[in-house]
């Protein structure tokens, strides 16, 4: 097995940079303001670093993404239970579901701009992927006689920006979860 390199000192910190920058961007002027060349120069590196690095503006967007979503799949992976391994499905589906609300919630200007850039490959991208087989595998726990995948990609397909935005009002932030959470609950439930 290759031994894998540590990444540099500086393109660690330049990672970091442009990432900072690329969610200013986001906060100031949702996703139609964030472009390669802006990120660059807010970020204070070359735009040949920021395209070295992500590749493109979806690639950059889906490293953010990646980013705001890695606590979440740590969690899932190998924390404790009912977030972690070791919970009935719906206990897992729920709070999964809080974490994943909580953090569309918190993101859903990167969620509309994620989706515009990346609209074409939307199904490939690792976030997306991630949760999507999370969810899957719950479903099917959770009431086998169902198509799991279908309702893995009918759930993810809510999470979506401008929806996100109308339902959290200021005055009840968390709605949309609590709405994603019922949604989900009725589909595991046997009548």
């Amino acid at each position: 097995m290759p031994e894998q390199r540590a990444e540099r000192a500086d393109a660690v910190r330049n990672r970091r940079a442009v990432l900072r920058a690329a969610e200013q961007l986001l906060a100031e002027g949702g996703g139609d303001h964030v472009s390669l060349d802006r990120v660059a120069a807010l970020a204070g590196v070359g735009k040949g670093t920021v395209f070295r690095r992500f590749g493109s503006r979806a690639g950059l967007l889906e490293a953010l993404l990646e980013e705001r979503s890695r606590q979440l799949r740590d969690a899932v992976r190998n924390g404790p239970p009912p977030l972690g391994p070791g919970a009935p499905a719906p206990e897992r589906l729920l709070a999964f579901l809080e974490g994943l609300g909580a953090i569309a919630e918190g993101n859903a200007a990167l969620l509309s701009a994620h989706e515009q850039a990346c609209a074409d490959g939307k199904y490939g991208d690792p976030s997306y992927q991630f949760w999507h087989r999370h969810l899957s595998t719950l479903f099917a726990d959770g009431r086998p006689d169902l198509d799991a995948d279908f309702l893995a990609h009918a759930v993810l397909a809510v999470f979506e920006g401008d929806l996100i935005r109308h339902m959290t009002p200021p005055d009840d932030p968390r709605r949309f979860t609590r709405s994603i959470q019922q949604m989900a609950m009725t589909l595991l439930r046997r009548d």
